[in-house]
């Protein structure tokens, strides 16, 4: 296999008119013709004519740890201790990325994958178990910077000409509960209620309105 000619990386791709949420690198490599296979010929200095492309596509999970040391001296002058800076994003010993985040929360709320499986995958993805304290409470920081948009998405929705209603049973703490399920276009919300029907609905206070 010939060294790739072109690396080429993004955040995004468009299929069919959307943009996804990938990040690609994309290699292209070429893969020379060099001799005749019938009769041995060189073809080094023969133009190309045309080329045939085959694609393999993967998925690589690569670990990527960010450490910051802060330097810490004395000052000469007043002896007193300083210690340097570190980044916003970074206020404790031990802190974990976005990435990582929104990977927990997509298995724990989009695949309703239970806890503990998360805890696993997770594990043997990179070395660290991580608390269910703390996979919950990456759900409900998501929760709360999903207010303002629950809200504007509540009055989308009551603009719509139609909406789409459905529930369905979830177990919280060994109880039944229901999620509440309200769409319209490409707007969609699931909103928990201990009970199903009238009571929710009111409470819920989307269908009433």
């Amino acid at each position: 296999m010939r060294p790739p000619n072109r690396v080429r990386e993004g955040k995004g791709k468009e299929v069919s008119g959307k943009i996804t949420n990938v990040r690609t690198k994309e290699t292209v490599t070429i893969a020379k013709a060099e001799t005749c296979d019938v009769c041995g010929a060189a073809l080094d200095q023969t133009p190309c004519r045309e080329h045939e492309r085959r694609t393999k596509i993967d998925i690589i999970f690569e670990k990527v740890m960010n450490q910051v040391d802060a330097e810490i001296k004395e000052c000469p002058n007043c002896t007193a201790t300083v210690k340097g800076d570190f980044p916003e994003d970074m206020p404790g010993p031990l802190q974990y990325g976005n990435g990582l985040k929104a990977f927990a929360i997509h298995l724990i709320i989009s695949q309703m994958v239970a806890l503990n499986r998360v805890q696993k995958q997770i594990s043997a993805m990179i070395g660290t178990v991580i608390s269910e304290a703390t996979l919950l409470k990456f759900v409900w920081r998501l929760y709360q910077a999903l207010e303002k948009w629950e809200a504007k998405s509540i009055e989308s929705i009551l603009q719509a000409p139609s909406i789409h209603v459905d529930e369905t049973s979830f177990r919280v703490d060994q109880k039944n509960h229901w999620i509440h399920v309200y769409s319209s276009g490409g707007t969609t919300l699931k909103l928990l209620h201990r009970k199903r029907g009238k009571e929710a609905m009111v409470d819920l206070n989307i269908i009433p309105r």
